[in-house]
């Protein structure tokens, strides 16, 4: 069972996160911090996204891992910031723009119908032969989209056609995720 993370250990990896960016950015290695927060050390699947001015500038995530959570938010900040394919890597002048937000996920969970997806809870991993595609809980918010609507972005996300979802070989499985970014106030989860 996944501990819930505190206020405060929500904020340790969001400063965490930033100071792995601000390391990378100076050519120094990553400083890892001490905690004893057992909820910062349990191994867990994160997505980090930046956002320049309230627009996607970078999203990289995994779903499991060995390492602990605080390692794995780290690494994969200096994944979003500077190894997201869709983005040029982070500029310097650019990081005291971007706004760093944090999904801590939970172990992902095969569905058998589509009708177990709630949608502002949870997130969606289609797989369909080679391809894959996920889409974080929040992002249906954001949209507005219904469950259809929600699957059909997913496969495209794949590289699929919408409706990929209702072939029987299809996958698709299902995650929750703490959600918490530096402007609280501008995650819409």
């Amino acid at each position: 069972m996944m501990t819930s993370l505190s206020e405060r250990a929500k904020k340790t990896l969001l400063e965490a996160a930033r100071r792995a960016i601000e390391a990378e950015l100076s050519g120094l290695p990553t400083p890892l911090p001490s905690v004893s927060d057992a909820a910062l050390l349990e191994p867990r699947g994160a997505f980090v996204t930046l956002h320049k001015k309230g627009a996607l500038r970078g999203c990289i995530g995994i779903f499991e891992s060995t390492k602990p959570l605080i390692e794995v938010v780290m690494d994969m900040a200096i994944s979003a910031a500077f190894h997201d394919p869709r983005f040029p890597p982070l500029h310097p002048a650019e990081l005291p723009e971007v706004d760093i937000e944090i999904s801590a996920l939970s172990p992902l969970r095969p569905i058998s119908s589509p009708d177990e997806i709630q949608v502002g809870k949870h997130g969606i991993y289609i797989t369909l032969g080679p391809y894959r595609g996920v889409l974080l809980p929040q992002v249906a918010t954001e949209h507005g989209w219904d469950r259809d609507t929600f699957l059909d972005q997913t496969c495209w996300k794949a590289g699929l056609a919408p409706g990929c979802w209702k072939d029987p070989a299809c996958r698709i499985s299902i995650f929750t995720a703490e959600i918490f970014g530096e402007h609280p106030h501008r995650i819409m989860a």
